[in-house]
């Protein structure tokens, strides 16, 4: 961290500088706010200059050295003592007197006067190219001023860096891939000052909380301000009288506070200074901090009997009618008494705001006294949390002692959940809710919960058979009908009812206009993603997933990880590899280490993405970490973890292995009674270069959705050989929104062309391959071929590759099932082909190299990664 930053996201202002102090310019004023890296712009054009042979020449401005004549160029120029006016004459002369000069004059708003009556003049007899930086909002000395302001110099102001380039800039300077979640986190701390963000980042990750997890940069815990930054930060919001620091404090700990209220707390006229002096903006309506990092400072160095008071102030004020959550946030941190009703109502708030650790807190603070409902929110939010031993606990406390049972079957509802989704154990989550259904309280919350038991175990003939009347009747409340409408969203999905997914939406609240309120609502939005994936229409998966992702984009905790992984989902049902990637690697880092269920569908979804993408490598440790169907709430997802495992095998070159687990999938997913997964799996085998075996039950399957029907006509077209009826499905799979799919199938187009000798089609047909594969990210063996065609078969480049990537002849005979002689005969023959009489020349020829781009996603043109050396 104490190296030299790279300078990032200013290609276009270093331009414009290296322009205007090109020899014979007159030169530019850069200004910007402090801490926007005016100076470090100043320093890369200078020393572009000089490499093109110029002298640069550095003064700077100070408010040391502002009383003294000429100080800004004290130890630049030579210059005896003497009058002053004779003094700038004198120094004029001296740099006038140097040949390609280029002056730098740093901080100009700090210039004395005869500094700045030495820069006009500079200026004025063209007497070196000029390169002046100015804090903008500064006052400055009128000829400084006057460069601009008269348009005897050009202006490039300078803007602190985007949320983007603030990302691009983490992951440089760490040397790895930043979550988005933290970058954009660090960003609207520091708003783009490179200057805090290199203090505030070297702080965090000195102290470890700003760490790689999962090879993935993520910031964790509250920042603390290094002491450098702190005083960067004081001197810039300078002393404060009483009256202003009551009203800097009060917004620092209560923002934005209405402004009325805060006149009222304080004084207008403090409010009138504080604004004036930039430490508050004001909109007319509410008052916000100036700058995040104020709030900050202020608060790591506010007595905790101060701030427990102006919170108490503050909260007298606000009414808890509309929104319940900020009065009880800055209750429960003041010197106010407890207030468990307003307590439970914000707990109950923040859940629908899938904020769970506000929940969990508020919801603690509430159940002090006991009461039932607060008990059973608490335990939940402890669920949701990934900490279940505690809210088992909390509801087995609570069985016992409920006094009625209304209260004792929900809490066994409650333990139900919590055992299958949070702990996983599914024989515990049986009898709880056959004790909830013996009480014969709240019949429809005992039906729900039973549908999605039964969902959940696969039992997809009791949910088809119950679920949609249920699914029509009169629910009682949100829990009810999210229960109801996942379990039926889980059967629809994978029997491609999209009528029946349409209704379950709805009912569980994932509707155009809006997303269901409580935690188990990102559940039945990766359902449904699931099942638009395997209908064919992933354009509204994506638009239901990126509604979820918005309202958890900003949140602590497991929402915003599971908002992630429904998003990854998403964009891989669409084919957009390198997208998916991105949200899954992001959610993985999260979760990896946690307890959460949903670290089960993350590792799935990103093992298929990294094999898709082709990097074996990256995909191996998430597969080695799969069990099919492992955890007993996503056993219905088991086919998935098969086609993780068929991409995977297919990224290293084993394409038999592959056609294998895709076929595995298939067959389950027939026993299953899913037959759209099914569909989804022959269209993987289709994909993997066996077609003729999958058509027969593509054709048996005709008419289940428009993913069933593009996937028989792809599969017909290749085992007919047919290169223009593989085009139309490329095309096909495009307007589906599969592009990988439409990726293969113009790669089969090629193909099909190469063998019989039409050079330009295949060439087209491969350029159209490699377009699309650009588009997804997708690197598949069928794309492979068409971008780097070789006179080898499927088998010759099945056990080149394998042997290029390492395998010994024995390690890939086994895998194939055949001989070690089979094997050798094999690379022999493909060697002849090749001109490679080494087996460590296959690597070169087959194009297994590694390019993978900065943030560790391969690029679109990245080859596939050598996992090691080769093995004879």
């Amino acid at each position: 961290m104490e190296r030299t930053w790279p300078l990032t996201g200013r290609d276009d202002e270093l331009r414009t500088l290296a322009a205007a102090v090109r020899p014979g310019a007159a030169g530019i004023v850069v200004a910007g706010p402090a801490g926007v890296g005016k100076t470090r712009l100043a320093r890369e054009a200078l020393a572009l200059a000089a490499r093109r042979g110029a002298t640069p020449v550095w003064a700077h401005g100070s408010a040391a050295a502002r009383p003294l004549p000429l100080g800004a160029f004290t130890g630049v120029l030579d210059l005896p003592a003497g009058e002053s006016a004779e003094s700038v004459g004198r120094a004029l002369e001296h740099l006038a007197a140097r040949e390609r000069l280029v002056l730098a004059v740093d901080d100009a708003h700090l210039l004395d006067e005869h500094s700045a009556i030495l820069l006009d003049r500079v200026v004025e007899r063209r007497a070196a190219t000029v390169l002046v930086t100015v804090r903008a909002g500064e006052p400055a000395p009128d000829p400084v001023t006057s460069l601009w302001k008269d348009d005897r110099l050009a202006r490039l102001d300078v803007a602190p860096l985007d949320a983007a380039r603030t990302a691009e800039l983490v992951a440089r300077v760490l040397s790895g891939p930043v979550d988005q979640a933290s970058a954009h986190r660090l960003w609207a701390l520091t708003e783009g000052s490179p200057l805090f963000l290199r203090h505030l980042l070297g702080g965090e990750v000195s102290a470890g909380r700003f760490a790689a997890t999962a090879g993935v940069w993520r910031w964790t815990g509250d920042p603390a301000i290094p002491p450098g930054l702190a005083d960067l930060l004081a001197r810039e919001i300078g002393g404060l009288a009483p009256p202003v620091q009551d009203v800097v404090d009060l917004v620092a700990l209560a923002e934005p506070v209405d402004v009325t209220t805060l006149c009222s707390l304080a004084s207008a006229g403090a409010v009138e200074e504080a604004e004036v002096r930039g430490l508050v903006r004001t909109d007319g309506t509410v008052a916000r901090l100036a700058h995040p990092l104020y709030g900050e400072v202020r608060r790591a160095v506010m007595g905790t009997v101060r701030a427990r008071r102006l919170r108490g102030l503050v909260a007298r004020t606000l009414d808890p009618g509309p929104d319940p959550v900020p009065r009880a946030v800055l209750t429960l941190d003041s010197d106010l008494g407890a207030d468990p009703v307003l307590f439970l109502r914000a707990a109950e708030a923040a859940t629908r705001l899938f904020d769970l650790p506000l929940a969990e807190r508020l919801a603690r603070a509430a159940a002090t006294t006991g009461a039932p409902v607060a008990r059973l929110v608490h335990a939940a939010a402890l669920s949701w949390l990934s900490r279940g031993d505690e809210a088992e606990a909390i509801l087995v406390d609570l069985v016992a002692s409920a006094t009625d049972d209304a209260t004792r079957t929900m809490a066994q509802l409650h333990r139900a959940g919590n055992l299958l989704w949070t702990m996983a154990r599914p024989a515990e989550a049986r009898r709880a809710l056959a004790a909830a259904e013996a009480t014969g309280a709240l019949p429809l919350h005992v039906a729900g919960m039973a549908l999605a038991l039964a969902a959940a175990d696969g039992d997809l003939r009791a949910v088809l058979e119950g679920g949609p009347a249920l699914l029509r009747a009169d629910l009682p409340d949100d829990l009810a009908r999210i229960l109801v409408s996942s379990a039926v969203t889980a059967a629809a999905a994978v029997t491609a009812d999209q009528e029946l997914l349409d209704e379950a939406a709805t009912v569980g609240g994932l509707t155009p206009d809006r997303v269901p309120t409580s935690i188990p609502g990102f559940g039945l939005a990766d359902m449904q993603v699931l099942g638009h994936r395997l209908a064919g229409t992933p354009g509204r998966a994506a638009e239901q997933a990126r509604r979820m992702r918005d309202v958890s984009a900003d949140l602590p905790g497991p929402a915003h990880l599971m908002g992630l992984v429904v998003a990854g989902h998403a964009a891989l049902a669409g084919g957009r590899v390198r997208d998916a990637l991105v949200l899954l690697r992001d959610a993985w880092a999260g979760l990896a280490d946690s307890g959460h269920e949903f670290r089960f569908r993350c590792r799935t979804l990103l093992a298929t993405a990294w094999a898709l993408a082709g990097d074996p490598g990256r995909a191996a440790p998430h597969l080695a970490g799969i069990v099919v169907g492992a955890h007993p709430a996503y056993r219905l997802y088991a086919p998935d973890d098969l086609l993780a495992r068929a991409w995977g095998a297919a990224a290293e070159g084993a394409t038999t292995q592959a056609v294998t687990h895709a076929t595995d999938a298939a067959t389950l997913a027939r026993a299953m009674a899913a037959p759209a997964y099914e569909v989804l799996a022959l269209q993987t085998v289709v994909q993997l270069g066996d077609a003729a075996a999958a058509l027969p039950r593509l054709e048996a399957l005709a008419g289940l959705g428009p993913r069933a029907d593009v996937a028989l006509r792809h599969a017909r077209a290749a085992v007919a050989e047919d290169a223009e009826a593989l085009l139309r499905a490329a095309d096909e799979w495009v307007a589906l929104g599969d592009l990988v799919a439409a990726g293969d199938a113009a790669a089969g187009a090629a193909a099909v062309h190469r063998r019989a000798g039409r050079r330009g089609s295949a060439f087209t047909a491969a350029a159209l391959a490699q377009d699309l594969a650009g588009r997804s990210g997708a690197r598949t063996p069928a794309l492979t071929d068409a971008v780097h065609p070789l006179p080898l078969t499927a088998r010759e480049r099945e056990i080149v590759t394998l042997a290029a990537r390492g395998w010994s002849n024995r390690e890939i005979a086994d895998r194939l099932t055949v001989s070690v002689r089979t094997v050798e005969g094999h690379l022999y023959r493909a060697g002849l082909k090749l001109g490679v009489s080494e087996r460590a020349g296959f690597g070169p020829v087959l194009g297994l190299a590694s390019d993978a781009a900065p943030d560790g996603l391969p690029d679109r043109s990245a080859r596939v990664v050598v996992d090691g050396p080769a093995a004879r």
